[in-house]
């Protein structure tokens, strides 16, 4: 059992710690995206150095790429790419302002784009110092070291999930566009060999009649 002195010490340093922590200000949206549309979110920043993190993965439609932008409030390309399938990115916001985030799917004339993506904006604090000086030292180190590896933890994890929930989605949109490729050549085989069933009746017909008459067999 630990003394009372000593648990008051290590809650006030959880309190402390996680009133430290970093603030993020995170969206996490699903979007579809029509042929030759272009579709832009928007996020601030409050102050320079903060961290801007952009992840998009798509999920259905056509090759499952997308052409997208990032723009910082003077309209500067920060990042941008082509026909790709997802991406994670962690970028430094050195303007206050708006920055957006863009899609294309200009190169689609007919599919629509289901894409999943989160923004996040993140900052991070000073933390405050203790009311009396060396009251929690003792247990901040150790605290903070075992919450960073939770959190790195989370981190994979939510990775992770992203990851098969991508999968999962792409697994499913292929079967869909199996099976229904399934249904028409089923449909297809099936009017072809009525189609042979009555050209065959016709031929036959056509074998057993002679100069207007037809002979039975």
């Amino acid at each position: 059992m630990l003394p009372r002195a000593s648990l008051y010490a290590l809650t006030l340093s959880c309190i402390v710690f996680l009133k430290a922590l970093t603030v993020v200000k995170a969206t996490a949206l699903t979007t579809a995206i029509a042929a030759n549309e272009r579709l832009c979110f928007y996020a601030d920043v409050d102050k320079a150095g903060e961290k801007l993190g952009f992840y998009f993965a798509v999920q259905s439609g056509g090759s499952f790429d997308i052409d997208y932008e990032v723009l910082d409030p003077n309209s500067k390309v920060l990042l941008d790419g082509q026909r790709e399938r997802q991406g994670d990115y962690v970028l430094t916001a050195n303007t206050v302002g708006e920055y957006s985030f863009c899609f294309e799917n200009d190169m689609s004339t007919l599919t629509e784009k289901l894409i999943d993506f989160d923004i996040m904006v993140e900052s991070e604090p000073r933390r405050e110092a203790p009311a009396k000086q060396g009251q929690i030292a003792d247990h901040t180190t150790a605290l903070e070291e075992s919450i960073f590896r939770l959190n790195g933890y989370m981190l994979n994890i939510k990775r992770t999930q992203k990851y098969f929930h991508t999968r999962e989605n792409r697994g499913f949109d292929t079967v869909k566009s199996t099976v229904n490729r399934l249904f028409w050549y089923a449909v297809l085989e099936s009017l072809g060999i009525v189609g042979m069933a009555v050209a065959q009746v016709h031929i036959l017909e056509t074998f057993f009649t002679k100069t207007g008459r037809r002979y039975k067999v």
